[in-house]
């Protein structure tokens, strides 16, 4: 979700574009008035991804935002106004094909209604404002149900996957800062992914969105749901390390970053003699460290030792040659 002023155009289309150069595949942009409400439009003709608006309190800001050209709607259960309202959110989405997601939050359900925001509490407010949509024939539904509990988090949306098709947006709402939001993000949304329930997510955090587009694709990636450019392991180290991996590493990770392969890669960068070997054998390409020196692999082979000063320079070298390669292939294959 950006975090600028919707109103303001220029930043908001400079966030989106970055957003979607770390690999966003939806923004989510606040409309709190109908300033930004109108924004929509003119954002969108400057940039290439769908655009949610978020709307709260006032069904005349949805309404104004379907007829901006937003691609979505997303409403809080009981915040929109009276059942009448939300009818003529849905009557207006449904003219115009835009989906409505039905976000429940821990934080903002009916206590005097729902009581305590569990996982059932949760559950019985989305439905109630999927049965006012339904009433008036909508059905191209969103459901979210988000707690900053992950175990609430997980109970409710297993329940919902229970009880309807509609697809599931997933997320841990107010996870926190950077590390610990991205943990606890990893934690509820990998283990609903593992068990296939969730069609799209967002890593909220309180940090610059960016970070919200990385952790989720790193969520993705490591249970195969998505393909990186490159995928880098390296080990924790220990005592019998004898080489400065974490700078290496890093140096590393920097230089795929700035020019990323073609076609996904696998790159290890191993401490020790134990395991280093082995795993490095088993990326596409790696190092294993040893006293002040490193053995490349690459494709399962050792290819020849390397001084530790010279690690990163010959790893890129083996790197680049693999990259040479995939572009090759792929104008072979073209031809």
């Amino acid at each position: 979700m950006t975090t600028t002023d919707t109103s303001d155009i220029a930043a908001t289309v400079s966030q989106i574009r970055v957003l979607e150069s770390a690999g966003c595949d939806i923004v989510r942009v606040a409309v709190p008035n109908r300033t930004a409400a109108k924004a929509i439009g003119k954002i969108k003709s400057q940039t290439a991804v769908p655009i949610v608006a978020d709307v709260h309190f006032d069904y005349r800001l949805a309404l104004e935002a379907i007829e901006s050209g937003a691609d979505k709607l997303r409403i809080n259960p009981g915040n929109i106004g009276s059942k009448e309202k939300v009818k003529a959110v849905a009557r207006a989405a449904k003219e115009c094909g835009v989906p409505i997601r039905v976000g429940a939050n821990a934080g903002s359900i009916d206590r005097s209604k729902y009581g305590l925001p569990t996982a059932q509490a949760l559950v019985e407010s989305v439905f109630d404002e999927v049965r006012i949509l339904e009433s008036v024939g909508f059905e191209d539904i969103v459901i979210s149900l988000k707690s900053f509990d992950v175990c609430t988090t997980i109970e409710a949306y297993r329940r919902a996957s229970e009880l309807c098709d509609y697809p599931l947006h997933l997320g841990i709402t107010e996870a926190g800062l950077a590390w610990e939001g991205a943990i606890r993000s990893a934690v509820g949304l990998g283990a609903l992914l593992a068990e296939g329930i969730g069609d799209t997510i967002r890593v909220s955090l309180t940090a610059d969105p960016v970070e919200e587009v990385k952790a989720g694709i790193e969520i993705l990636a490591a249970l195969g749901l998505r393909h990186k450019p490159f995928t880098l392991i390296s080990c924790p180290t220990c005592g019998r390390c004898e080489i400065d991996v974490q700078a290496i590493a890093r140096e590393v990770r920097s230089r795929l970053e700035a020019s990323p392969p073609v076609k996904p890669l696998t790159v290890a960068v191993m401490g020790c003699v134990v395991n280093g070997p082995g795993e490095a054998s088993l990326a596409d390409i790696g190092i294993a460290g040893g006293r002040g020196f490193g053995a490349i692999f690459a494709k399962g082979l050792k290819l020849r030792n390397v001084p530790e000063s010279n690690l990163v320079e010959e790893l890129m070298k083996e790197i680049n040659r693999l990259k040479r390669e995939q572009t090759a292939s792929d104008v072979d294959f073209q031809a």
